[in-house]
C-alpha cells in the first residue's frame, strides 16, 4: 500500500501517469461512445471514447491535450474503471469525487488515484483533476438512455 503521506511519491505516481499514460489514443470504432471534455482554466482539452459490454466497460480510450495532472488522473481513472461493471465504476468515482472535495472516501478503492488526495488545496486543479472522470460519468449516463 502507498505511504498516503509521501508527498515525494505521490508525485511520482502522477509523473508516471504523465509521461506514461496508460490507454491513450482514440480507436476508429463506433461501438464506443466518445465525449470531447475541455478546460476554460487550462490547456486540457479531452476525447474520451467507452465501450461498454451491456453493464460492463469493457474499455476507455483518451487522447488530447491536456496538462500533468488532468493526463495522469484520467490514465489512472482509465485503468481503475477497466473490466468493471457501471456500479462497481460509480463506487469508484464517488470515492474519488469525495476525496477531491475533502469528505469521506475509501482509499483502499483508489489505488493509485489516492495521488491526487491533496488537489482540493489547489482549487483551480481540481477541475483538472476531475476532467477525465466527468467525462466518463457523462458516458455512463449516455449508455443509459
Amino acid at each position: 500500500m502507498h505511504s498516503l503521506n509521501d508527498p515525494q511519491l505521490l508525485r511520482e505516481i502522477i509523473m508516471d501517469h504523465y509521461e506514461h499514460p496508460r490507454n491513450r489514443g482514440l480507436v476508429d470504432d463506433d461501438s464506443y461512445l466518445k465525449i470531447n471534455m475541455n478546460s476554460q482554466t487550462c490547456i486540457d482539452n479531452l476525447d474520451i471514447q467507452v465501450k461498454f459490454d451491456g453493464d460492463k466497460i469493457e474499455d476507455v480510450r483518451y487522447d488530447g491535450e491536456a496538462c500533468a495532472i488532468c493526463t495522469s488522473s484520467t490514465s489512472i481513472m482509465s485503468e481503475l474503471v477497466k473490466g468493471k461493471t457501471k456500479q462497481e465504476a460509480q463506487k469508484i468515482i464517488d470515492n474519488y469525487m469525495n476525496m477531491i472535495y475533502e469528505k469521506d472516501y475509501d482509499p483502499e478503492i483508489l489505488e493509485e488515484a489516492i495521488a491526487f488526495q491533496n488537489t482540493y488545496k489547489q482549487a483551480n486543479r481540481i477541475k483538472c483533476a476531475t476532467l477525465g472522470w466527468n467525462g466518463l460519468v457523462a458516458l455512463m449516463k449516455e449508455s443509459e438512455e
